[in-house]
């Protein structure tokens, strides 16, 4: 491995332990690496904190060693003052001589600016390193930043026979296809994403919570579909656990813990452009990543219009024999694992 791409792997490696804490900023790793020793390491605090080069720049036990040592990034440093100064800024002060970057940050505050910026002061810096992989790992905040709209991932546990749920429930309450530890794993997923979607027939069938139960960490904002406005305000997702985001045309604004969203939804009428209406409602409501998790209709109508990022299928070793059938997918297969006797696909929308 060239050497390079050993760091800006190791970058994006420790960037990952800000997903879910850093938004709206990127989760963005970095190294500071001396006679091919790391001497200092920093990632993404939560949003507010210090950013990655800050946090390893300040983990440098011997600050002289800063002027003959390389810094690698996953993103471009920022050239402009938010929450905090710029990194470019400190960089330069710390008279670090080389800046390798994974890939330039094309929001429109940053877009070369640092770069810029750093190469003015003197810095010898490379950009492009293990660029695809640093591109993916931040498609969060591309996503939101570029395309207007949230990085969707669509959900889903189906039978062996491609059935959502059998035809009928006896109770109110989600009917389990896959095991614990698969459900599991969806409640991580959770804890790493800033909201859970779900249409209004799912709310009523399954009464969800949309929280994180089987792992530790936050949970999403919820989002719920509710164009009559005829969803009970006694069930799960309007309990004081999360904050719930209801779209709706009604003017009903008496939901316990909920913002309600007031819109006209007027291409609902003849089923065009739903989803990108609602892409453009959660963008208004700065909404950088959202997991749809049912129920089949809402999750067709994305992949109808092409809104979506990726696709986590479980399949779990059942049968309904018949019931609601499972969404029409087509992508690229990028993934695939088994969890004891289920199965989980992993899809990319090309």
């Amino acid at each position: 491995m060239k050497i390079h791409e050993k760091y800006i792997k190791r970058c994006i490696d420790i960037a990952k332990n800000g997903l879910g804490h850093t938004r709206p900023n990127p989760m963005v790793g970095c190294v500071i690496v001396h006679e091919n020793n790391i001497i200092g390491e920093g990632f993404t605090s939560p949003y507010g904190g210090n950013h990655a080069e800050v946090n390893a720049i300040h983990s440098v036990q011997d600050p002289k060693l800063l002027e003959e040592a390389t810094l690698y990034v996953t993103l471009e440093p920022c050239s402009h003052f938010g929450k905090t100064p710029p990194c470019s800024d400190l960089i330069i002060k710390s008279q670090i001589p080389k800046v390798v970057i994974g890939t330039i940050d094309t929001h429109s505050k940053v877009a070369g600016k640092g770069i810029e910026k750093l190469k003015a002061a003197g810095c010898n810096v490379t950009v492009g390193v293990l660029e695809n992989e640093c591109q993916e790992h931040h498609k969060r905040f591309f996503t939101f930043h570029n395309k207007q709209r949230p990085y969707i991932i669509l959900k889903w546990a189906q039978a062996l026979d491609g059935y959502l749920a059998p035809e009928t429930q006896n109770k109110q309450e989600p009917v389990w296809i896959t095991n614990t530890f698969s459900r599991q794993i969806v409640h991580k997923w959770r804890t790493e994403e800033h909201a859970i979607l779900v249409g209004t027939k799912t709310v009523i069938k399954d009464n969800p919570k949309l929280t994180v139960r089987d792992w530790k960490g936050q949970n999403p904002i919820r989002i719920v579909l509710d164009r009559t406005g005829k969803l009970p305000k006694n069930l799960g997702v309007f309990n004081n656990k999360s904050k719930t985001i209801v779209i709706s045309s009604s003017e009903n604004t008496n939901v316990l813990n909920s913002e309600f969203t007031q819109t006209e939804f007027i291409a609902w009428e003849d089923n065009t452009h739903i989803a990108k209406q609602i892409c453009e409602l959660l963008h208004k409501q700065d909404i950088q990543s959202v997991i749809i998790e049912g129920g089949a209709q809402t999750l067709q109508t994305f992949i109808n219009e092409g809104l979506w990022d990726e696709a986590r299928v479980f399949t779990g070793n059942v049968l309904f024999e018949k019931g609601i059938e499972a969404p029409k997918i087509h992508g690229t297969l990028v993934s695939q694992q088994h969890i004891l006797q289920d199965s989980l696909n992993i899809y990319r929308n090309d």
